[in-house]
């Protein structure tokens, strides 16, 4: 009874603690009590204990914290943990129990434990007469049964060591589209040198080229026998990590018997053994000396060790590898793959394979069905052959290769179109140098844009040495993990759909935008980045003359990135953006995807416009300073004559304050100083006489109704779109800041400013000042600036001389 009460405490306490560590969406404790146990973990352990719900809600917190601090809440959550999964973990919680047990006891359940858990796996996996090794690191099982292999080779290792390999250099043989790193990771745990590793290139004409050469493996090990070295172990792929295609493992068993080595087999694809309807490809593994399954990734099993099947007669060898261990307590690894597996039952365990099969395939022939999408299921089709023995030979082979690409669960697609026949005009010559690089960025953007859209298909991206970029979707890896389902099949599809075409025109018009900025030189210059997924790079280059490299550097700076502002703040669908976090053009505009109706001609047309009047402003902006300043002056000479030549004309009694005041009465003055008015963009110095003149401004309003460009858009039609285009707007994936909606009835090219004109008011390039006659003149700075006096009534002057009034206009 008393174990009962602990087994249903344990599950209770991991029920709960599931459930308080697994609801995200719960409520958090208040403000400060929160901040509280924040600020507490990373201080002095606290003197008082605290309950269990009270640590897991700080575990909790500690989940949960790096989402709150983002700006924008994270798309990655917490796996879907499902009974199966609790089972896992209760089993966690139990090995942790039951290893506090009395030595007796605890040996006979972990050996029961050890003995049912190896005998399921062994007849799920059609592997007759193994033993089983559970390991945390997947890697681990393979170093074991390495140094089984030595062990059993080299008869006196065990006394002498590294010494006896001197005699005969072991050597292991890996295939080159293994595991990265997979080889190192032995040498270092083995203490080989890394002479002690051979690397087998994949065939090259027949058959898969990510499959290992049998005909090469077979010369370079008798190359290694005659030099006086040891075949030892092979290490062949059942699935290899990038494409998921299986070696010729029964030619590979037959290889392996003949030089007496070690045939050792992993990957995805071992997986389908527990259908019992694998391919003969697949089937060949059961024959193998040892391979490693990873039964938590298949079957979504949290924390459940990788294990290594194996078979060999000799206990003390494998106990001395490693491979078994007197310790009861290392058995209990095995603990929560036991529970889960009962949980789950032979046919619980069968349907999850069976689902992620038949999810691959489902895509496979969705994907068929798409333009510019090429899969790894697409293969040509035998030539007639002239003789039967020549035939029969490439038929076989043809027939492996469609066998070994239907059979896999991974599927590979990627886009892809002609680019010698892309662009709508022009020449295509020095662009399909890059065509593999352009077709790797714009597949690698396709990967991303899907991993984000469509979070539970689980594909992701791949390079191959081959294929280049490749978008995988491998359920077997994640569709127990993330609960995918035909739906997200059927969405990743729809998805694909909607970017596929974008791609495609985007592809077609890199050309023409290309042909277009060379046709604005030298104002604008086209930037090789093949690596950008997008139509393209453009800089604007500051036309001014006589500056030094500095600081034209800084001005090319300066105007580029008040430009990529102004095209970001346009109404538009087109990404406008710096481009690769670390691309090697720098101060450039980089254009994204766009869809066929767009007008590259337009675009490229306001790109340059809009930097000339960046340019231009800027210059204006820069010389303002030294023309105020000398119109300033100049308008003071002038006001200061007029003023001596009104002193002349009127005498000097007037200019005496009580006699001045009598004359002024009786004989008003009638001689007045004309202001001045200075343009900034025309450097002229005129009289104020005509701005106040009627309808003087008239021409000013038509000045300002400049149009950047002479096409016509349709009310509610986005810029760069050709009027008539048979296709709605593309809504990239990523939303760009858009200006406020303005009225644009009026205007031929929304959004964009104007050119520089002549100054205006309104437009800040021009501005009036009014500056009356003063015994000491003054002036008021702006962009435009006008001087001038107005007249005085003769009883409102001042003893002292004039008043002075100043104005700005």
């Amino acid at each position: 009874m008393m174990v009962d009460s602990t087994f249903a405490l344990v599950g209770k306490n991991l029920s709960e603690a599931m459930r308080i560590l697994g609801d995200s969406q719960r409520e958090t404790e208040a403000g400060p009590e929160r901040w509280r146990f924040r600020a507490s973990i990373p201080g002095p352990l606290q003197g008082e204990g605290q309950d269990v719900a009270t640590v897991l809600h700080l575990v909790h917190n500690l989940l949960h914290d790096e989402e709150e601090d983002e700006d924008k809440p994270s798309k990655h959550r917490m796996q879907n943990v499902g009974e199966q999964g609790h089972m896992a973990l209760l089993g966690h919680s139990l090995a942790a129990y039951i290893s506090v047990l009395d030595r007796e006891r605890l040996r006979k359940l972990t050996t029961r434990i050890l003995s049912d858990t190896t005998l399921w796996l062994c007849r799920l996996f059609s592997y007759e007469n193994g033993s089983a090794y559970f390991h945390e690191d997947d890697r681990d099982g393979l170093v074991k049964v390495c140094r089984l292999v030595i062990n059993a080779r080299y008869e006196e290792y065990s006394s002498e060591g590294y010494a006896v390999l001197s005699s005969k250099q072991p050597v292991i043989y890996q295939s080159a589209s293994g595991r990265p790193g997979l080889g190192q990771h032995l040498c270092s745990q083995l203490g080989l040198p890394l002479s002690s590793l051979c690397t087998v290139p994949c065939n090259t004409i027949f058959g898969s080229q990510h499959q290992m050469d049998v005909a090469l493996l077979d010369k370079l090990i008798k190359e290694d026998v005659e030099a006086g070295k040891l075949p030892l172990l092979l290490i062949a792929n059942a699935g290899t990590p990038g494409a998921g295609h299986t070696d010729k493992l029964s030619r590979l068993r037959d290889l392996c018997d003949q030089y007496s080595m070690w045939l050792h087999v992993e990957g995805v694809n071992l997986a389908t053994l527990a259908l019992g309807q694998a391919s003969s490809a697949i089937m060949a593994a059961t024959r193998s000396d040892s391979m490693t399954l990873t039964p938590g990734q298949w079957l979504g099993l949290p924390a459940v060790t990788a294990v290594t099947l194996y078979r060999h007669e000799d206990p003390a060898m494998s106990l001395a590898a490693g491979l078994t261990s007197s310790q009861p307590v290392a058995r209990l690894r095995a603990l929560p793959l036991w529970l889960s597996l009962q949980h789950l039952g032979h046919d619980g365990i069968v349907h999850k394979i069976r689902h992620a099969t038949a999810l691959s395939q489902h895509l496979l022939q969705r994907l068929k069905a798409l333009t510019s999408i090429k899969t790894s299921g697409v293969v040509s089709p035998i030539p007639p052959i002239s003789g039967a023995s020549l035939r029969d030979v490439l038929g076989s082979l043809m027939l492996s290769i469609v066998e070994d690409e239907l059979s896999s669960p991974v599927v590979l697609f990627k886009f892809s179109q002609d680019m010698s026949a892309a662009s709508s005009g022009g020449s295509v010559e020095g662009f399909c140098a890059g065509e593999k690089e352009v077709l790797d960025a714009f597949n690698r953007w396709l990967g991303e844009e899907l991993v984000q859209w469509v979070p539970s298909s689980g594909v992701d991206v791949v390079e191959l040495e081959d294929e280049g970029t490749c978008v995988r979707f491998s359920p077997l890896l994640t569709a127990a993990v993330l609960g995918t389902q035909q739906e997200n099949t059927e969405e990743l599809v729809e998805k694909l759909s909607e970017l596929v075409p974008a791609m495609c025109s985007t592809m077609s018009l890199r050309q023409d935008f290309r042909e277009e900025v060379h046709r604005h030189s030298p104002s604008l210059t086209y930037r090789e980045q093949l690596s950008w997924p997008g139509l393209g790079a453009v800089r604007y280059e500051p036309q001014a003359e006589g500056m030094d490299e500095s600081r034209r550097e800084e001005e090319l700076q300066k105007i580029n990135s008040e430009l990529l502002k102004k095209l970001q703040e346009l109404d538009s669908d087109i990404i406008f953006s710096t481009g690769p976090e670390f691309g090697t053009e720098e101060d450039c505009i980089f254009v994204g995807m766009v869809t066929e109706d767009v007008d590259v001609s337009e675009l490229v047309d306001t790109v340059a416009a809009l930097g000339r009047d960046i340019e231009e402003s800027g210059r204006l902006l820069e010389n303002m300073t030294e023309v105020v300043r000398k119109g300033i002056l100049e308008a003071e000479l002038q006001l200061q004559k007029a003023n001596e030549e009104k002193l002349m004309e009127e005498g000097a009694l007037r200019q005496l304050p009580l006699v001045g005041s009598v004359l002024n009465w009786f004989s008003p003055s009638k001689s007045s100083i004309k202001g001045r008015t200075f343009n900034l963009a025309a450097g002229s110095l005129d009289s104020t006489e005509g701005t106040y003149s009627s309808k003087a401004q008239a021409g000013r309003q038509s000045q300002q109704e400049t149009p950047t460009s002479s096409s016509k858009k349709h009310p509610g039609q986005r810029l760069f779109r050709r009027s008539g285009g048979g296709s709605d707007s593309f809504s990239e994936t990523s939303s760009i800041g858009q200006a406020e909606e303005t009225p644009r009835e009026g205007s031929s090219s929304p959004g964009i400013p104007p050119p520089s004109s002549p100054p205006e008011e309104d437009s800040h390039s021009a501005a009036d000042a009014v500056v009356e006659e003063t015994q000491e003149p003054a002036v008021e700075e702006h962009t435009h600036v006008e001087v001038e006096e107005e007249e005085e009534e003769e009883e409102e002057r001042q003893p002292e001389g004039q008043e002075a009034e100043q104005s700005g206009r």
